[in-house]
């Protein structure tokens, strides 16, 4: 063969540059900060060649991802200890707590022991002597009666104080008396002599007038209230309260009115 001439080797083709990964919709729509966006290549890569790029630190609120490598110091708290005198104020309430409980059973077993009742008030029998009418609107009366005052206690004493009986018309007030204090011992019962005065006492003209038909009618209604403190003693055990006594009195006309019917209340 003849010989040929040597053909030179062909140029070898560059590969083309790596495009330009911002186009008009990635600039206007995506953000420069995004985590996945590849930084532009400004150099030709070979063919045979790898590129290996470190992935971009993703930052959070301007936080580093990677730990900080601070040194924490954690101080032991120091030891307290609680003072005397908040020991003392403890054991004061504890003892003073224990004291309340011991004596309010002890209280409710002797209340279930001896079942304490109040007193009896009541009104066995009444006199009216004088009613007269000086003038339309004024009025004198005189009404004399018996007050019952009974302790059913088996074991309780009681004492009466500040005991006062009041005589009312149609809740009106025409006669009042003091009762001086004194003590009934267990299961007792005493009769107290009440006098009741009226001395121009004024009336509204309605009650004049109910007061004169009663007269007539020889039936006068009248109302006893009792208002009076009680002390019950039962050993060391002492306890007050107040004592209210109603009696509504149907008696006839004076001067030799007499009890006719009675209706007693005693409550506390």
């Amino acid at each position: 063969m003849p010989n040929l001439p040597h053909l030179p080797p062909p140029p070898q083709l560059q590969p083309p540059e790596t495009p330009s990964w911002e186009t008009p919709s990635s600039v206007w729509y995506t953000p420069r900060t995004t985590p996945w966006r590849t930084p532009q290549s400004t150099q030709s890569t070979p063919v045979g060649q790898m590129v290996l790029t470190k992935p971009a630190t993703v930052r959070f609120n301007g936080l580093d991802a990677e730990p900080r490598k601070d040194r924490v110091i954690l101080r032991q708290p120091r030891s307290s200890r609680t003072s005397l005198w908040i020991w003392c104020v403890a054991g004061f309430c504890f003892v003073f707590s224990l004291l309340l409980i011991f004596f309010a059973i002890a209280t409710l077993i002797v209340f279930l022991a001896i079942r304490p009742r109040i007193p009896v008030f009541d009104i066995p029998n009444a006199n009216l002597h004088t009613i007269y009418f000086d003038t339309p609107e004024f009025f004198n009366g005189d009404l004399s009666m018996l007050v019952n005052f009974t302790n059913p206690n088996k074991k309780i004493e009681v004492k009466f104080e500040k005991l006062r009986i009041e005589l009312f018309f149609f809740n009106r007030l025409i006669a009042a008396q003091v009762v001086q204090p004194f003590l009934q011992k267990k299961h007792e019962t005493r009769l107290e002599p009440i006098r009741l005065i009226s001395s121009l006492v004024g009336l509204p003209v309605n009650h004049a007038v109910e007061l004169r038909r009663q007269l007539e009618n020889n039936k006068i209604e009248y109302e006893i209230r009792g208002t009076f403190k009680v002390k019950a003693h039962f050993g060391m055990i002492h306890y007050s309260y107040q004592l209210h006594g109603r009696c509504q009195l149907q008696m006839t006309g004076p001067p030799t009115g007499i009890l006719i019917s009675r209706n007693c209340t005693t409550k506390k």
